[in-house]
């Protein structure tokens, strides 16, 4: 291959790579044409990109970036896969089909989380952590839950208070309307 078409695949894969902050890298196995379509297929419907790549040609392309660490130690026919909700989503669908059948061989070699290098067991376990969207859900229960805490403790102490009100009008309309004297009346 040429230097130019070289660099020519480098800047391509940089402008595709431009805004991207988590990678996973991953190994096709060997998955014939019709698989990898098929694969590729599923996760386009869930926007994810993956593309097959050439160790050094994207090492020159993520050199100086968050991504440059997942292919600090890689080696062999590689593909990368961004994209999805979140790092967490691309991981759990990447985990789910990597047990699907038909697709033997695919599995993780690395990843890219914040500027950090993943091994294939750490990006296992980033697919067993909640999305983004189970996280808000976790976190805004919390939040609820404390306020229903609160909302009663103010609301029962609110409710003694106007219990005892209630039954010092009760005896002061006693006093006025039968006139009874204040020796009659409970101590407050």
């Amino acid at each position: 291959m040429s230097k130019l078409i070289k660099n020519m695949l480098v800047d391509d894969l940089k402008g595709r790579l431009n805004n991207v902050g988590d990678v996973i890298v991953v190994s096709l196995g060997k998955l014939n044409a019709q698989k990898t379509t098929q694969l590729r297929q599923m996760l386009r419907k869930k926007k994810i990109h993956l593309q097959l790549v050439k160790n050094s040609l994207i090492r020159r392309a993520t050199l100086d970036t968050p991504l440059a660490p997942a292919f600090a130690q890689t080696e062999g026919m590689l593909a990368i896969a961004w994209g999805g909700e979140d790092v967490v989503d691309l991981a759990k669908e990447l985990d789910r089909l990597s047990a699907v059948k038909d697709f033997a061989g695919f599995e993780f070699r690395a990843g890219a989380l914040d500027g950090s290098h993943l091994n294939a067991t750490e990006v296992q376990a980033v697919a067993k952590w909640p999305t983004r969207s189970e996280q808000l859900s976790i976190i805004s229960g919390q939040i609820l839950s404390l306020g229903s805490i609160l909302a009663g403790q103010i609301g029962s102490v609110g409710g003694v208070l106007a219990g005892q009100i209630s039954s010092r009008v009760e005896d002061l309309e006693k006093i006025a309307g039968g006139a009874a004297s204040e020796a009659d009346l409970p101590a407050v």
